[in-house]
């Protein structure tokens, strides 16, 4: 069986960062990656479903909107993926860092929570969400791999 591109990175080696993770014609997916993978510091199930739901619903309401084909956490807890059509990879990291700050100044209840809209809606917290993109803009606004490339 072929091995697909995400399990061919050294993890070992991968920090927190924004990457390009696959192209694929003319939609990218890109790795946002929030941790250290293999560190002992994961993402709480609560935390990543927060963030999905804000991220995602900000980041579809942005000026990419059309263009967003998907966002979701990594089952390993150590980030998400942004999955977007024909748009420039500094415009989606300037995009990023844009609905994080959004996530930050946002007051009220989280994106979907409520049982019509989500499948397990009793586990959303903006306080963790927040926490999560805080750090995680820290981690990108001192970012200078702007091929937004894998480590070697």
């Amino acid at each position: 069986m072929e091995r697909i591109k995400s399990f061919t990175i050294n993890h070992n080696i991968l920090k927190p960062g924004f990457y390009i993770s696959r192209k694929d014609g003319e939609i990218v997916t890109y790795d946002l990656r929030t941790r250290k993978p293999n560190a002992g510091d994961y993402m709480s199930n609560s935390a990543m479903h927060s963030v999905e739901h804000m991220f995602a619903t900000c980041v579809r309401n942005s000026e990419i909107a059309d263009d967003v084909v998907y966002f979701g956490p990594m089952g390993c807890q150590t980030g998400f993926y942004l999955v977007v059509r024909d748009v420039e990879p500094g415009k989606v990291f300037e995009i990023t860092k844009e609905v994080l700050k959004q996530i930050l100044e946002y007051d009220g209840p989280v994106f979907g929570a409520s049982a019509i809209e989500c499948g397990h809606y009793e586990n959303l917290s903006l306080d963790e969400a927040k926490k999560e993109c805080r750090a995680y803009l820290k981690v990108l606004e001192s970012q200078t791999n702007m091929e937004f490339t894998y480590p070697q």
